[in-house]
């Protein structure tokens, strides 16, 4: 009987750990960098603070801007698995090549992810001034415009902050400071505008082409009943990638090419 009280005690104190695990790792989650920075944890550079701050904002921004066609709320799309996915190029009569929808998609993704980051840096920036005050800095902070640019291979993020920290007679100022991830949405992106050239211009694309030639590309063409094909553009190496509708040269009901 002992021996049984034992183990089920044995078997209760694990339980208790495993939920206290559990309960740190979402707390962690959920308050970081605050808890880091309660702890002493933080980056001592002010461009490693903001990077580690920010980048995951960066990264679901781009998430969910590629699995919808490049805008965070579509105005016109498709649902498509669950998903809103936007028309890129599109009209609304048979037989008629489509309108490009967004001739600046780069400039437009862009401002998105511009949009969708600023409450989280105006946080960050703050969390900032508070830690290093704590460890007994005297901050001067003026935050200025943000900005973000699709560049070859990746994303960068770029705000026109001036921080000045001053401890004793010893001063340090930084007057921008910038977020690097490493995606290749600029070349996903690319290869959509090309798409959607052919799209408006003869109403459908050549897809093989485009997999001959970028061998680690793989672009799937969804076509729908009412003659929207839905472009899924994917890297084979990262799973990052982009899809979009478009509805060009459709044909009515029962005439199908």
């Amino acid at each position: 009987m002992k021996k049984r009280f034992n183990k089920r005690g044995q078997v209760t104190i694990f339980i208790i750990i495993a939920v206290m695990i559990v309960v740190l790792g979402i707390l962690i989650y959920m308050f970081y960098p605050e808890i880091s920075v309660g702890l002493g944890l933080e980056p001592k550079n002010p461009t490693a603070f903001i990077q580690t701050c920010i980048e995951d904002e960066i990264k679901e921004s781009i998430e969910k801007l590629s699995l919808q066609g490049g805008s965070l709320v579509p105005e016109h799309y498709i649902l498509y698995n669950n998903e809103k996915i936007e028309y890129l190029c599109y009209t609304g009569e048979y037989y008629k090549t489509c309108v490009v929808q967004q001739p600046m998609l780069k400039e437009h993704i862009e401002s998105e992810i511009k949009n969708e980051i600023e409450e989280e840096v105006d946080a960050c920036f703050d969390s900032m001034k508070e830690s290093y005050q704590k460890r007994g800095y005297e901050v001067s902070l003026r935050k200025g415009e943000i900005s973000v640019e699709l560049l070859p291979e990746r994303v960068v993020a770029t705000f026109d902050h001036s921080l000045t920290l001053t401890k004793g007679e010893d001063s340090e100022k930084q007057d921008s400071f910038s977020v690097v991830l490493n995606n290749n949405l600029y070349e996903l992106i690319s290869i959509a505008n090309s798409i959607l050239e052919w799209e408006a211009t003869y109403g459908d694309s050549e897809t093989t082409t485009y997999m001959n030639y970028y061998h680690d590309l793989k672009v799937e063409k969804k076509k729908q009943s009412d003659g929207t094909t839905i472009y899924i553009l994917t890297d084979r190496n990262t799973e990052n990638k982009f899809q979009f509708a478009s509805r060009s040269v459709a044909w009515p009901p029962g005439y199908g090419v």
